[in-house]
């Protein structure tokens, strides 16, 4: 203390550096804390002391770029390490910085509230009020924390002792510029509402304060740039100071004047001028022009995005009151960023933006056709929801799921549903998703919490009724945190998605409008309350001819002009496509195949680019050193893939056709499966050796199959007089003196399913009288033991996959017969299909020239229910 009363400052201060702004003297600003040397000087000096004399501290501006400062100054050891540029302190060459590092002038401070935080990382926000300016003489040390000895600047008793009307200058000019500020700081007053806190406060400073005290606290509380408040604080002596402040002040008069002239010319908006016009900055009085918008003024412009985006009453209220304590909030609080996320949020969603849709029928088909070839079933679902939404416009969103291998083209075929309504798209990938959260989002109460992937994709695409694709529905898992299956229920049910509940949001948003198309492999993993909700449509593999047409058509020119070339330099017939699909490729999509035909675009482009001169198909093969060294030719054009440059590119075939060459032998039948992956052709094999009568199955078989290949045996035994069937010693029991084993070759792929019953019988039936199966003879389906023949489904795909094995009979259930409708025309002319009731009528086509004994059964006597 001084004997006149005032606070003399320490000649020694610890320094808080700080690039987001400039305190001055009689001025309080909060300070965010959050650099290593500014936290060290809070947490030693601030938190430990307890005198008034340790709440002291200097601040010092950093106009270093805060996004480069790295908390690392040179050494500060030796103040020689320095010089002076203006105001300002600089390395010296010696020392590789070439940007201000300390600012000379700086402001002595007492900090009145200290708050601490972890939100979102650890910092500090400090309530500073400044005393007095003071000029650093030398730096004594930089860790934990800066400390200078400082020469004070100011007088202290001038800012707390207020001083009689004329006895403010010395002179006579500093007497007209005091007079002329004071003036102006009356002027702007006259034209503020004088209801508004910070005006009023404004009021009772010009009134107490000396006039010698007011270009600090003025330039401090009115709208100016950190820049403009670093010439303040720059000016030491008197004079300068008003000559710096004065400008500043006169600029916000002449902005308010143009305000009020514009009002005047709208007389419906014209209002008096409140703290809204953007002179105070708020209540740290401490903004500058080239930051953002203060807070009254963002809260206001939240206020009307709110009232703006047309949400239902209930999220209205709900915003409203969130909205309400927002204002009453301090940027400090952690819920602070967490509550203006959450209205943010709300805002951007488009609670009622949407897109007309485009109800063009022919048009829409021209696209469904140019897009994709086939998928005729996927086509007409798409145009029937078309014509339905012309004849009515409140129709809600289908749930459509497409299920079929991968490779057939169900995602790009969302994207082209999408295209042809003129919606916008968005794909949610749900493979692997375990927990619910993603779904339905997080609690707000949670730390990172967020809004789920339905609501997101929302805000990404700004409309309410896009086409979202749900992409991988059947993969989704399940784990501690939920079952996200049972969180999409309602994201799927017609009659809840129109008030969805995002946890995040809290408030039910209408999903009713918005088209689900979901993808899945197969239905098996689906549970079926979710495959409830959704209309199944099937997506079958592709037939060869259907392939070799996609190819043609989409494949080519995309892979051509993917490796940059045109048909003028590559051209691939469609016989050579034929066998690309018929020896490389097995699937039942198409994705192997663009797979090849990259093969070759790349292989082309290599001799393309060498310029290579290629007269034959032999000159595809990589030459040799000697060869590369000679000069290149330009290639003849266009280059012809034949099927010899096929093997020189592709190596050799990767399948052929075995299934004649496997069945030489009693005990081999051939059976059709179905996998996720499309269908797939099986052989199953049978040996007999003496023993005493076990059966062994071998193959990686559920437990389907293994009760399927019990009823075969049974049956066969039961009806091994009718059918002159023996074992090994004669006896009239297959079994007795015999042990079988049953194999399924590719024994590490697990195999199960209720559709090889017949095929088990035929292959037993073979081994047992020594006759050979058909060899272009492929079947499916289920038996009962006493000999009928159940239907089994995917007979599209078994279909297929049989007519891509080369296969000409294909033995089906009866009751099949309605599912061969959806099968191509050419397949039903290259097939030929038979369509079994019961056992005796497989056997016949199974075998050339039928089976012993299976004529005798058409004359069983037919029993009549007496029921």
């Amino acid at each position: 203390m001084t004997s006149d009363g005032g606070i003399k400052i320490p000649s020694r201060l610890p320094l808080l550096l700080s690039h987001e702004g400039v305190l001055l003297p009689g001025s309080t600003v909060r300070f965010s804390v959050d650099s290593p040397r500014n936290m060290q000087l809070v947490s030693q000096r601030l938190l430990r002391g307890t005198s008034l004399k340790s709440t002291i501290i200097g601040v010092i501006p950093n106009t270093r770029d805060p996004e480069h400062d790295t908390d690392d100054l040179p050494t500060l050891h030796k103040l020689e390490c320095f010089e002076r540029v203006g105001n300002d302190w600089r390395c010296r060459a010696k020392i590789p910085h070439t940007y201000p590092v300390l600012y000379r002038i700086g402001t002595a401070g007492i900090a009145v509230q200290v708050v601490g935080s972890n939100w979102p990382k650890p910092h500090y926000s400090l309530l500073i009020t400044g005393l007095c300016r003071f000029r650093v003489s030398s730096l004594l040390k930089e860790r934990p924390f800066v400390l200078a000895e400082v020469e004070q600047l100011d007088k202290l008793d001038q800012y707390t002792t207020p001083a009689t009307e004329g006895a403010a200058a010395e002179d006579e000019e500093l007497g007209e510029l005091s007079k002329k500020f004071y003036q102006a700081a009356v002027q702007l007053l006259g034209m503020l509402d004088m209801s508004v806190p910070v005006v009023a406060k404004f009021r009772r400073l010009l009134d107490s304060l000396p006039r010698e005290t007011l270009p600090d606290v003025v330039a401090s509380m009115i709208r100016t740039s950190n820049k403009e408040k670093l010439q303040v604080l720059d000016a030491v002596s008197l004079e300068e100071r008003f000559k710096k402040a004065l400008p500043m002040l006169t600029k916000q008069i002449e902005g308010l004047k143009l305000l009020q002239k514009t009002r005047k010319m709208n007389p419906d908006n014209e209002k008096r001028v409140t703290n809204k016009s953007g002179v105070f900055p708020g209540r740290q009085f401490n903004l500058d022009g080239e930051d953002e918008e203060e807070d009254g003024d963002d809260a206001v412009a939240l206020e009307k995005k709110v009232h703006g985006a047309n949400m239902p009453d209930a999220a209205l209220r709900v915003c409203l009151k969130e909205l309400k304590r927002l204002k009453k909030m301090p940027q400090s609080m952690p819920e602070y960023a967490l509550t203006r996320n959450y209205l943010d949020l709300m805002v951007e969603l488009p609670w009622s933006k949407s897109t007309k849709d485009c109800l063009d029928i022919r048009a829409a088909r021209t696209l469904l056709d140019n897009d994709h070839y086939a998928m005729d079933k996927l086509k007409r679902r798409v145009l029937e929801y078309l014509a339905v939404r012309q004849l009515k416009t409140s129709l809600k969103g289908p749930i459509l799921c497409f299920v079929g291998p991968p490779g057939v083209g169900k995602t790009s075929v969302g994207r082209s549903i999408a295209r042809t309504l003129g919606r916008e798209f968005h794909r949610i990938a749900l493979g692997g998703v375990c927990d619910q959260s993603d779904i339905r989002g997080h609690r707000r109460t949670y730390v990172g919490s967020m809004p789920g992937r339905i609501i997101n994709g929302l805000k990404t695409v700004g409309v309410n009724n896009p086409v979202f694709l749900l992409d991988e529905v059947d993969k989704l898992g399940k784990s501690l945190q939920g079952d996200p299956a049972a969180a999409l229920l309602e994201v799927l049910d017609p009659e809840q998605n129109h008030s969805f509940t995002d946890h995040y949001l809290n408030v039910a948003f209408d999903l009713s409008q918005v088209l689900f198309i979901a993808t899945a492999n197969t239905t098996a993993t689906i549970p079926p309350a979710l495959l409830d909700r959704m209309e199944v449509l099937q997506v079958p593999g592709y037939t060869q001819e259907e392939r070799v047409e996609i190819a043609h058509r989409h494949l080519i020119p995309n892979q051509l002009e993917q490796h940059g070339l045109t048909p003028q330099q590559l051209h691939i017939p469609q016989e050579t496509t034929q066998d690309i699909i018929s020896r490389y490729t097995r699937e039942a999509g198409v994705r192997s195949l663009e797979r090849k035909i990259g093969a070759i675009c790349r292989a082309v482009a290599v001799k393309v680019a060498e310029g290579h001169r290629v007269t034959k198909t032999e000159d595809l093969i990589p030459e040799s050193p000697t060869q590369q060294g000679e000069k290149a030719a330009p290639p003849e054009m266009p280059i012809v893939i034949d099927h010899i440059a096929l093997k020189d590119i592709l190596g050799p075939p990767l399948f052929e056709m075995e299934v004649s060459e496997r069945l030489t032998l009693p005990g081999v039948a051939l059976g059709l499966a179905w996998t996720p992956l499309g269908g797939e052709i099986m052989f199953v094999e049978a040996s007999r050796m003496e023993g005493d009568g076990q059966l062994t199955l071998t193959g990686q078989l559920g437990d389907v199959m293994k009760e399927s290949a019990h009823l075969a045996i049974s049956w066969l035994r039961t009806n091994a007089k009718t059918y002159q069937l023996t074992n090994m010693v004669g006896s009239p029991d297959p079994l007795e003196g015999t042990d079988i084993h049953l194999h399924f070759p590719a024994g590490a792929v697990t195999k199960d399913g209720p559709s090889a019953g017949v095929t088990i019988v035929t292959c037993l039936a073979s081994l047992f009288s020594g006759q050979l199966v058909r060899s272009d003879v492929a079947m499916t389906g289920e038996i009962t033991l006493r000999g009928l023949v159940l239907p089994v489904g995917g007979i599209k795909d078994k279909v297929l996959a049989a007519h891509r094995a080369g296969v000409k009979r294909v033995i089906l259930p009866k009751r099949n017969e309605k599912d061969l409708e959806e099968l191509p025309a050419n397949v039903h002319v290259d097939l030929d299909f038979v369509l079994a009731g019961n056992l005796d009528e497989v056997l016949n086509a199974a075998f050339d020239g039928g089976f012993p004994g299976t004529a005798s059964t058409l004359t069983h006597p037919q029993l009549t229910s007496k029921l």
